[in-house]
């Protein structure tokens, strides 16, 4: 072997890695994963020495800090330009020849390694790898490549993928003689590497059982308790994952690690549209249109924040005023006169109401209704239909039955941590069921009854009449939960389409534009109850709730919001309802026109539902079957959607037909269910 060329070894490591922060410094037996890593790497026999270029920034103070303190050589180079970092390492310390590890492989392999340096000088090879097509396990990659080639990739290479993966290009390149080594056996599923921090089990595990100072991969891969305990439940990683997965998935998956479910809220759920490829989170909003983690824009056609955001994202109008607002200061020891205004306000839209009350989220409002429900009617007992949130009042219905609220939301929701002393409080009735209706309230001494206007189903045979009849001749409280109704088909509310009056109505959502804030109002005698019973909340208290609210109720009226999305609703309806026919589809649609969606009559209905956010996303288009419209939704926006939805109901009848396979065009696992309202 020659030996005037210099081999190094450069390891690429940072601290803020998306999936699993500061993984290079997780101990392992009490080291750094790191340092454990180069420990076996010093093992190789024909290296020269080893490098580990970090990014040039303040991020990485800790590993700099760890690896000069134990002696290793560190370069500091471009953060995003991994390419450039490699070539600049690697001419500083003039090297010839270059091996390629990363930090979040901690078995690398140092005879894996010489064996690959000895095939590139021997057989004159540029590149050597075990990568291009693999064989080995997933944390064993290695690459092996001139200086020569190295230097032709960072002079030629343009795409930034090229330059965050290092070999790309000189992968691509046909004129670069290259050569992959192959194992025996094809053992590329099985993963050695650490993608997330449930990974380090493994290396913990494995580092305790030998005890010896160097061990093959081959022996880590051949132990049975390894097989046995960790083989069959660390492949959820796909390999090379990290550089595919887009980033907001990386965030999800680093979210699921320190926040229970991952989200705050069910609605924004990744797994709803489109697992494994769903942008997840964003960076910047205006109008409808979304900016992801990566600056990618996309055209929301689904929740439009979950339905806040009536008169679209960013609303300068509004948020001018909030703006404005906070200079002044958001909080204060003295309380805000815009509570005053607001309610005011809400009053005055609606004449059968004398006062109102605030909070922040609709859960919290729906509980402040129910508590003043009770301490009116000085009964427990409460009817209700609809979706009203995640308190222990509403949850309690299953408590009776675990299926009580299946026809209101999911399957076997679970009811783990509310008291079981709430059970028989709660009794849901379906809409339309005038009759199931009347028993409960003959049955049950029903205090009050709380419902939503209109969901997906429109009412029949005057039912809301009847339940207004019904509940004042028994003097029963009427509780109209519009958190998402309300302001959105409607100026004030739904109720008032149907000429039925509440003695409570509860709104959010639509009247913030954004911003969180919600209301209740009512009848005086119910609403003075809240002297009576404890209902206090330091942020209720906040300004910027009020003004965003006071704002985009003016705007609303203005410009009379409520008529531009209900006409949206109406063209959507229709587009859907005639792609349906022109491709021969069973489609029920469903919703009143300013929140329709639909579902698609097949066993299928939930793959044609991923299927449709798969192929959306590819346009640059957020959505599924369910769309919340913004007055920001114009003419060609919608013209965007319909040529790409068109050929996405297409491909659904060619799937119907058989002539294609749905599971054959999936690129994702399929979405998980959401709420499953049939009110």
């Amino acid at each position: 072997m020659d030996k005037k060329l210099k081999i190094a070894i450069i390891v690429q490591a940072r601290e803020d890695s998306v999936r699993f922060p500061k993984k290079v410094l997780f101990p392992i037996s009490k080291k750094p994963l790191i340092l454990k890593l180069l420990e076996r790497l010093s093992y190789s026999k024909l290296k020269d020495l080893i490098i580990v270029a970090i990014p040039k920034n303040k991020r990485n103070i800790n590993l700099e800090s760890a690896l000069k303190k134990n002696k290793f050589i560190v370069f500091k180079g471009d953060e995003h330009n991994v390419l450039k970092r490699y070539y600049d390492a690697a001419k500083k310390y003039k090297v010839d020849i270059v091996i390629r590890i990363t930090a979040d492989c901690p078995f690398s392999d140092p005879t894996l390694i010489d064996k690959l340096i000895t095939l590139l000088i021997d057989k004159n090879f540029d590149y050597v790898s075990n990568t291009l097509k693999p064989t080995y396990p997933d944390g064993l990659d290695t690459e092996v490549f001139t200086f020569k080639v190295l230097k032709e990739a960072h002079t030629k290479a343009k795409n930034k993928y090229d330059k965050e993966h290092v070999t790309p290009y000189i992968k691509r390149n046909k004129r670069i003689k290259k050569f992959n080594l192959r194992y025996k056996t094809d053992l590329s599923k099985l993963r050695l590497t650490v993608d997330e921090k449930k990974d380090t089990e493994l290396v913990e595990f494995t580092f305790k059982k030998f005890k010896e100072k160097f061990f093959s991969w081959e022996k880590i891969v051949n132990s049975k308790d390894i097989k046995k305990i960790f083989f069959s439940k660390n492949n959820t990683a796909q390999r090379d994952e990290g550089a595919s997965i887009p980033l907001g998935q990386k965030m999800w998956i680093r979210a699921k690690n320190v926040i229970p479910g991952g989200t705050m809220l069910f609605s924004k759920n990744p797994d709803l549209f489109l697992p494994k490829k769903w942008p997840a989170y964003f960076s910047k909003a205006k109008d409808c249109y979304i900016w992801d983690l990566e600056n990618k824009k996309y055209i929301d056609m689904s929740f439009m924040g979950v339905g806040t955001n009536v008169l679209g994202y960013a609303n300068s109008k509004i948020d001018n005023q909030v703006i404005n607002s906070i200079k002044k200061s958001n909080m204060s020891t003295l309380n805000t006169n815009y509570e005053i205004l607001l309610a005011e306000k809400l009053v005055e839209i609606h004449k059968w109401a004398d006062m109102a009350r605030f909070t922040r989220t609709g859960g919290e409002a729906n509980s402040v209704a129910i508590r003043l429900a009770r301490a009116f009617t000085n009964k427990d007992n409460i009817a209700v239909c609809g979706y009203h949130g995640w308190h222990d009042w509403y949850l309690s219905s299953n408590l009776m039955n675990k299926k009580n609220l299946e026809q209101h939301l999911l399957k076997n929701l679970s009811i783990k941590g509310v008291p079981k002393k709430l059970k028989g409080t709660v009794f849901p009735f379906r809409y339309n069921d005038f009759k199931e209706l009347k028993k409960i309230i003959r049955d049950k001494n029903i205090g009050a009854i709380k419902m939503e206007v209109v969901r997906n189903i429109l009412p029949k045979d005057n039912f809301l009449k009847k339940v207004r009849e019904i509940a004042s001749k028994n003097k029963i409280v009427l509780i109209f939960d519009e958190c998402t109704s309300g302001f959105r088909g409607k100026y004030g509310g739904l109720h008032k389409v149907y000429g039925v009056n509440p003695d409570m109505a509860i709104f959010g959502k639509a009247i913030g534009n954004g911003y969180a804030i919600n209301a209740v109002i009512g009848k005086k005698e119910i609403m003075n109850m809240a002297n009576e019973t404890f209902i206090s909340s330091t942020f209720w208290t906040e300004k910027i709730g009020f003004v965003a609210a006071l704002a985009t109720i003016e705007e609303m009226k203005k410009i009379k919001s409520w008529e531009k999305v209900n006409s949206i609703g109406k063209k959507i309806k229709k587009f859907w309802l005639d792609c349906s026919k022109k491709y021969h589809l069973k489609i029920n649609i469903q919703g009143m026109d300013s929140l329709p969606s639909f579902l698609i009559n097949s066993n299928d209905s939930q793959k044609y539902k991923t299927l449709i956010s798969q192929e959306l996303l590819k346009k640059n288009i957020l959505g599924s079957n369910v769309f919340y419209p913004s007055i920001k939704h114009t003419d060609k926006i919608l013209k965007k959607y319909y040529l790409n939805m068109s050929k996405i109901f297409k491909q659904i009848s060619l799937c119907e037909k058989k002539n294609i396979n749905i599971d054959s065009i999936l690129e994702t696992p399929i979405a998980i269910s959401e709420f499953k309202r049939l009110n």
